[in-house]
Order: structure tokens, then C-alpha cells, then sequence
């Protein structure tokens, strides 16, 4: 994974209700944009997949910070790609999720993550480059998904996948996939804090 670094520092051009509003913070190029992104908080939006209230609410996740970045993109003709990737979270590769883990005697658990693609590369704008832990490098999945798919889409593939897992795996007889699920999201909230 790359940082927001790796993005094209071009200038943004007029065009577009994304554009205005991250001219209207003082954005003027592409990468400024990823960087402001980047230092924003991690944290669910009121609206969970609601990627356009990243910048008002201050916040957002991998989903909603990448697809807002992706439609900025889109705006100004910067040819990526938001990508929907499946990989196994640890307390190696996602610091803070170990004592949850451990918890449920678990070592590690199939989670969803958002990123762009740009010229072949991976660019993760909300972990990469000064994010404490290993960068994620082996994806279990990957597909490029459109912003709007940062909701709905996105959490049933996440389940579908889960539920595949665990029977593949072979951990149906430890715990369902919806006991898993709520792991997950224990795991997601410790994120927050």
C-alpha cells in the first residue's frame, strides 16, 4: 500500500459540487485533497455509507474517505479506481483489534477495506505511510466497486464472504457467521476510540 503521497498532485479544475467544496477548504490540487482526508479522524458518519458527509462531519472510514476521494476524481478526469479488498485483520495489521481477538480466541478475521487504485498502484489515504502497524499486503479479495457501493454493497458481500469463510475454514462448529459478525463490529468500535 501507498500513502496519499503517491497521488498525482494536480490542480483541480472547476467543475463539480466535490470540487467546490474542497476548494472551499482551501483544496486547490488532487493531492492536497487525499492529505486533508488523511488527517481527518477514523469514524463512522451519521449516515454510515454516506460518503459526502466526510467533509462536514470531519470524519470518515476507509470506505467513505475513499469513495469521496474516488468521486473527486471521477469530477476532475484522475483516472483510478475504488477498490473493495478482503484481507485477514490481525493485531499485526490492524492495531487495536488483538484484545478483541483474543477475546473470542481468535487470531485473525476476514475484514472488508477500502482503497484506491492509480496507475497499478494501491493507495490507502487513511493507513499508509504513518499508520503504526504492517501494511496490509496480501488481499484474500479484490473488485473495483463504484462510491455508491461504499453501503449496502458492500456489508452484504462483506457477510457473504464471512459466511463462506467460516465454512471453508472450518470454524462453523466455533461460531456462526453472525457471532463472527458482531466480533467484527466490536472490533470496528475499538477502532474508534
Amino acid at each position: 500500500m501507498r500513502s496519499w503521497e503517491a497521488l498525482p498532485s494536480v490542480s483541480l479544475q472547476p467543475g463539480g459540487n466535490f470540487t467546490a467544496k474542497f476548494n472551499a477548504l482551501g483544496l486547490t490540487d488532487f493531492r492536497a485533497a487525499a492529505r486533508y482526508l488523511h488527517r481527518l479522524p477514523y469514524g463512522r458518519n451519521s449516515a454510515r455509507a454516506d460518503f459526502k458527509l466526510v467533509l462536514s462531519e470531519g470524519r470518515g472510514t476507509c470506505s467513505t474517505k475513499h469513495a469521496l476521494l474516488a468521486q473527486l476524481a471521477r469530477e476532475q478526469g484522475i483516472s483510478t479506481n475504488l477498490t473493495l479488498g478482503i484481507y485477514e485483520m490481525t493485531e499485526n495489521n490492524t492495531p487495536g483489534v488483538g484484545k478483541v481477538l483474543e477475546k473470542y480466541k481468535l487470531t485473525c478475521l476476514p475484514e472488508a477495506h477500502c482503497y484506491l487504485t492509480y496507475d497499478g498502484m494501491r493507495i490507502d489515504i487513511t493507513r499508509s505511510g504513518h499508520a503504526p502497524g504492517e501494511p496490509i499486503d496480501r488481499f484474500l479479495y479484490e473488485e473495483t466497486i463504484e462510491p455508491e457501493q461504499v453501503g449496502a454493497y458492500k456489508v452484504e458481500f462483506h457477510k457473504r464472504f464471512l459466511r463462506d469463510w467460516v465454512a471453508k475454514e472450518g470454524v462453523a462448529s466455533q461460531r456462526s457467521w453472525e457471532e463472527l459478525w458482531q466480533v467484527r463490529e466490536e472490533c470496528i468500535a475499538r477502532l474508534s476510540q
